[in-house]
């Protein structure tokens, strides 16, 4: 079972905490991986883009010219798609991009994202992490005292409304709960800072 720091909210390091190897240690699925995270950007599109067809544009609803006999190419309507404010030919109109893949797939990617910050070791376990009030000098202070100079996602086992809005503010730094957690976001940050709670938690679900 992988090993790694547990670090007190200073920074320094008070112990060593065991992983499950089920869910830290598991092998690393590239496939998976690729196909949950663009499921998930697929699934953040709004799909509100739309365009205007040639039935839907206004005017064009006299024949230019008579069909023959001027000498110039044979038009029905200036508004189709070849004439300046013409209608758009396969104009884009509102759809949904949703779609999932099989829950399976989805716990092989989050146990391949996690013991790829294991394997990388860019997973950092504080032990607890609580505020007394929101301030943002404090989550600076926290990176500063873990040495973590690159985006980073903090996971708490929790709610903790103190320790998000201290965060919300610092540019690269995000949180996350459990229940909330994506291999989108994982990914998506350098460095994985998880509270010790938070790592029980997440070993009961995907363990």
């Amino acid at each position: 079972m992988p090993n790694v720091a547990l670090y007190s909210i200073s920074g320094k390091q008070v112990g060593e905490i065991e992983l499950n190897e089920k869910t830290f240690g598991a092998d690393i699925n590239i496939e998976a991986m690729h196909q949950v995270v663009k499921m998930y950007l697929a699934n953040q599109r709004q799909g509100t883009q739309s365009a205007l067809t040639r039935a839907e544009v206004r005017g064009g609803g006299i024949k230019p010219w008579r069909q023959k006999g001027t000498g110039r190419a044979r038009h029905g309507s200036i508004r189709s798609p070849q004439w300046t404010h013409g209608g758009i030919v396969f104009a884009p109109k509102p759809r949904s991009y949703r779609y999932t893949v099989p829950k399976k797939i989805k716990r092989i990617a989050m146990k391949s994202a996690l013991s790829s910050k294991v394997n990388e070791n860019n997973i950092l376990v504080i032990e607890e992490l609580n505020f007394e009030e929101p301030k943002t000098k404090q989550v600076t202070s926290l990176l500063g005292n873990l040495k973590v100079n690159s985006k980073a996602l903090i996971v708490l086992a929790d709610n903790n409304e103190n320790v998000v809005k201290s965060a919300r503010n610092v540019k690269g730094v995000k949180t996350a709960l459990v229940n909330t957690l994506n291999v989108y976001d994982i990914l998506n940050h350098d460095k994985f800072i998880i509270t010790k709670d938070a790592v029980k938690k997440v070993e009961e679900v995907y363990a």
